[in-house]
Formats: structure tokens, C-alpha cells, sequence
């Protein structure tokens, strides 16, 4: 009798402390969970509250907004595309640039400088955690899809990306894409370089290259070597007579019948 009582009292007692871990796990996952939907109430609140003050008709506020969202991204990795897709969208946003850097006599003129201004701040945002020399900075595996803008100044130098669509993208002034690395693919369909295009030593992934149909009306610069495995189409495209011009290998430009001022790209013969 004793032996019998005790092991229904060891019994008992294990099947309390089973118990008891249950209850004590259930607990723990239940906080957990609690503390995960306040995470990601705090995110969404965030991001909400950074895509509103992008939309502000204030360029300060918008500025705010701007690095409320980079700051949000570096904290969250897992939302990083997120955020790399609503600049990208800012960018896609209708503008006008102003008439020169130092035009501010109107309010429309002011208005356009403050305006370049934010939109320099999310290509610079977007720029400086695209290099992988940026180390704790760098936001990987990262996809682009900036069509129809206008870009200023474009200093895209030494990143990496995996995927970036341009097509139909004015690039004025200058683009920069020197050592820069896009792993999957870039499709830069009838965009046009209003000043000068560095493309040297730029590596565009194992996919053909789209540059079809663009236009090139300032020095141009792929450089002669392209790097192993990059096919560049630049059928179609054309540029100015009067710019230095240096293609890929295979491709060479011949003048333009009916018009003196532009060069059409064709494939070497």
C-alpha cells in the first residue's frame, strides 16, 4: 500500500508538473505573440505615419518622412523591399525640375528647389545602402523599378542590386552606374541620358541587357571591356554627334542619314 501511494502521489506529481509546463509555455507563446502583433502594430504605425509625411505638401516634412523610412528600414531587414518600393514609387512621382540650381525668384521656383531637394535625399538614401562597402549599412537582394522618372544627378557608383527596371527614365545632368553589379537583370528600354552616361566596368548580370531605343545626347562611356557573361542590345538607340562615345564591345555608331546632329548605334560588321 505504501509502494502503491507512492506512486499514484509520483504520479501526480509528474502529471502536475506536466501541468504546469503546459500552462507556463502557453503562457510564454501567448506573450510572445503579444509582443510580436505590438511589433508589428508599432512597424505599421511607423510606416504609415513616414508614407503621410512623404505625401505633405511641406518639402521639410517630406524630408522627415524620408529618413523615418530609411531608419525603418535598417531596424527591420524584413521590410526593407517595402520601403526600397515606396521611395522608388516617390521617385516615379510627376516633376519638374527647377530652371537652374540657384532660381528661387517665384514660389513655384522655390517650390521646385525644395522638391529637388527631397528627391536628391531618397536617391542618396537608396545609394548609400546599395554598396556593399557600407557593410552593416547595405540592404541585400534589393529589386528597383524606377520607370518614367526623371533622376538628377544620379550617383549610382559601386552598388549592388538584384533586379532595377529604368525604362523610360530621363536621366538629366549625369548617371553613374561606374562598378556597379546587378546580379539578375536591368532593363533600361527607351531611357534617355540628357548629360553624361558612365557606364564603365558596370556589371549587368547573366541576362541581355536591355538599351533599346535609348537615347544618349551627352558623352557616353561603357568602356572597353565589359565584364565576362554581359550582353548589351543597344538596338535602336542613337546619341549626338558632338559627345565623346565609347560603346561595347561589338557595337560601333554610324551617322544618321537625315539628321547631322545624331549617331545611330549599330552592331559591328
Amino acid at each position: 500500500m505504501r509502494t502503491a501511494g507512492s506512486l499514484v502521489l509520483g504520479a501526480g506529481g509528474a502529471a502536475a508538473l506536466l501541468l504546469a509546463a503546459r500552462r507556463q509555455r502557453y503562457v510564454e507563446l501567448d506573450l510572445e505573440q503579444k509582443e510580436h502583433d505590438a511589433g508589428e502594430r508599432r512597424v505599421t504605425e511607423l510606416y504609415g505615419k513616414a508614407a503621410d509625411q512623404l505625401g505633405s505638401d511641406k518639402a521639410p516634412v517630406r524630408l522627415a518622412g524620408v529618413y523615418a523610412l530609411e531608419r525603418l528600414a535598417q531596424d527591420q531587414p524584413r521590410h526593407r523591399q517595402t520601403v526600397v518600393n515606396l521611395l522608388c514609387a516617390y521617385l516615379r512621382m510627376p516633376y519638374t525640375p527647377p530652371r537652374t540650381a540657384a532660381d528661387t525668384g517665384t514660389e513655384t521656383d522655390r517650390e521646385a528647389a525644395q522638391e529637388q531637394l527631397v528627391r536628391m535625399t531618397v536617391q542618396d538614401v537608396l545609394e548609400t545602402h546599395l554598396r556593399p562597402a557600407e557593410q552593416d549599412r547595405f540592404w541585400p537582394d534589393i529589386d528597383l523599378t524606377i520607370t518614367g522618372a526623371t533622376l538628377e544627378y544620379f550617383w549610382f557608383r559601386d552598388c549592388r542590386v538584384r533586379k532595377a527596371t529604368f525604362r523610360h527614365t530621363t536621366f538629366r545632368e549625369i548617371a553613374a552606374f561606374r562598378d556597379s553589379e546587378f546580379t539578375e537583370s536591368a532593363d533600361f528600354h527607351r531611357v534617355r541620358f540628357t548629360g553624361t552616361a558612365d557606364l564603365r566596368r558596370t556589371a549587368f548580370g547573366p541576362r541581355r541587357v536591355n538599351f533599346r531605343s535609348a537615347t544618349f545626347d551627352g558623352d557616353v562611356e561603357f568602356g572597353d571591356e565589359p565584364p565576362a557573361g554581359r550582353t548589351v542590345d543597344l538596338t535602336g538607340a542613337t546619341a549626338a554627334r558632338t559627345g565623346s562615345r565609347e560603346w561595347p564591345a561589338g557595337w560601333q555608331d554610324e551617322p544618321v542619314p537625315d539628321d547631322e546632329f545624331r549617331v545611330r548605334v549599330v552592331p559591328e560588321t
